[in-house]
């Protein structure tokens, strides 16, 4: 897991920081509020806070399903599908080994997989966030994918011949 995936999302860190707002404020007007007021300030709380438990509870099960969710297959070319064992002719193994040597280099079958999606028409940064690898190497697979499709005659992918 990286670091990144620690932190919330947008949508998330504005829910959270909305709610510990709320709680903050309610905070301060309890401790100026006069004592009569204090029990209905006091519930108001209470209920700010239960909010925030089931927010926090509905983004941790939001993630834990996001998580479990399957990658879809790429669409079937002429000859099946593009996953199979031909799938992988016109995969830059040149250009992606020194990243494979790196130390914490990404893994041949997660380059492979990326390899696989580039061909079914998925984005860098959507291949990227769904197998934990940095964008520029997903790029490179990207790029590749779109150059073989554009450009040179004799490096195409398979289903495109």
């Amino acid at each position: 897991m990286t670091p990144g995936k620690l932190l919330p999302r947008r949508g998330e860190a504005a829910g959270l920081l909305t709610v510990l707002t709320l709680l903050v404020l309610e905070g301060v007007a309890l401790g100026t509020a006069s004592e009569p007021n204090r029990p209905v300030i006091g519930a108001a709380l209470i209920g700010a806070a239960g909010s925030g438990l089931l927010l926090t509870a509905a983004l941790l099960v939001g993630r834990r399903l996001a998580a479990r969710r399957g990658l879809p297959l790429p669409p079937p070319g002429p000859n099946g599908p593009d996953y199979s064992a031909r799938a992988l002719e016109g995969f830059p193994m040149e250009a992606v080994r020194p990243l494979l040597l790196a130390e914490h280099g990404p893994r041949l079958d997660q380059l492979y997989a990326a390899w696989v999606l580039a061909l079914g028409g998925r984005t860098a940064p959507w291949i990227a966030r769904r197998l934990d690898l940095p964008v520029p190497t997903v790029r490179l697979l990207v790029d590749t994918v779109r150059q073989c499709r554009t450009g040179r005659p004799n490096h195409r992918p398979p289903h495109r011949r």
